[in-house]
């Protein structure tokens, strides 16, 4: 597991932004998490920049009718394969960046002076979930597609080892990549079967790939134990709706943090909707009191250096002024946790 140094409570968000101009989404995001920003996400701007598709044009066989991603096997589909497979070997990674139809939240990102910023984060789509949402032409999933199956996680790895490199070399102190995986909350359904040996293969290419940090976002309630041996450096959840079944795991979580693994608690409801049923205040109680039990196992200090305060999830169902309010509460809540943690510790 490759860990980031971030110590103290901090705020950031999970990908997307309702935002259409990438100017004011990376303004929102500097205002409010200026300790660990992120290349926000812009799906409003056009389902070109909608999960999957937004990872998806470096897909051998891929095809894109403006509406709908499929792949088919002709076309040199071979060909391109294999150059995936030799580039993978090679680490040649940087033909596998986003073109500006793709992304541009991440160019204008990376276009901020950020130099000594402790961490800049990017999310991508994960492997599991590009291969589950993606059809081949036979109208299945191509994670069940022995051709490409082997392949989601080399592509996925080349396209994160090309975003920490940009990341980097805009000065700032370290590189986080995390993986969006709702599809993770499949894992070992009799309906949707994912299998654990094939997620940890393809978390295996992208992690033996990556320099820097690699975490994984799931939005749904999942196998937690095993999303925690795979040792990312930041797991991120839906601590909202999944808070119960997450603690369940208590100690799991806590060997977790003592390797050095962070978690991002995503108390603050993304949706709109709910979050205008919730107060800051009470927020703030639930998330305290998330600390209080695991402090009960971990000691404030450990507790403290090792979470992270977010959304639930990308705030897409939400208008820019809603967004602002997800992610000032947010930010509030981080420091006011970090404020609580410093008395302690006196």
């Amino acid at each position: 597991m490759k860990m980031f140094s971030r110590t103290g409570i901090a705020a950031t968000g999970v990908g997307s932004l309702p935002h259409t101009d990438p100017k004011k989404a990376c303004d929102l995001v500097l205002r409010y998490c200026p300790d660990l920003p992120y290349a926000p996400t812009l799906p409003n701007r056009g389902l070109a920049e909608s999960i999957v598709i937004a990872d998806s044009e470096h897909l051998p066989g891929r095809v894109f009718d403006g509406e709908r991603l499929t792949v088919n096997r002709g076309g040199g589909l071979e060909t391109a394969m294999e150059q995936v497979y030799m580039d993978f070997l090679t680490r040649e990674f940087s033909g596998y960046g986003w073109s500006p139809r793709y992304a541009s939240g991440f160019p204008e990102m990376i276009s901020r002076p950020l130099m000594g910023i402790p961490v800049l984060k990017a999310h991508v789509t994960g492997p599991v979930t590009f291969g589950m949402q993606v059809i081949n032409q036979d109208r299945r999933p191509i994670l069940y597609d022995p051709q490409f199956a082997d392949i989601l996680g080399k592509l996925t790895a080349l396209h994160a080892r090309w975003c920490e490199d940009m990341m980097a070399k805009t000065g700032v102190t370290e590189t986080l990549v995390i993986l969006d995986e709702p599809y993770l909350s499949s894992l070992g359904s009799p309906v949707i079967p994912i299998g654990a040996d094939v997620v940890r293969e393809l978390w295996g290419d992208v992690a033996g790939m990556v320099e820097g940090g690699l975490g994984v976002h799931c939005c749904a309630n999942t196998d937690w134990a095993f999303l925690l041996s795979l040792e990312p450096s930041l797991l991120s959840f839906d601590a909202f709706r999944n808070e119960r079944e997450f603690l369940l795991y208590m100690d799991d979580i806590v060997s977790y943090m003592e390797k050095g693994g962070t978690v991002a608690w995503g108390i603050v409801p993304s949706d709109w909707e709910t979050f205008a049923t919730v107060t800051s205040g009470d927020l703030l109680a639930r998330f305290l009191s998330i600390r209080e039990r695991v402090i009960e196992q971990t000691g404030v200090e450990l507790f403290d250096e090792r979470s992270i305060v977010t959304p639930s999830c990308g705030i897409r169902f939400a208008d820019e002024s809603g967004a602002e309010e997800i992610m000032a509460t947010t930010s509030w809540i981080a420091l006011q946790t970090r404020a609580a943690g410093s008395q302690e510790l006196l």
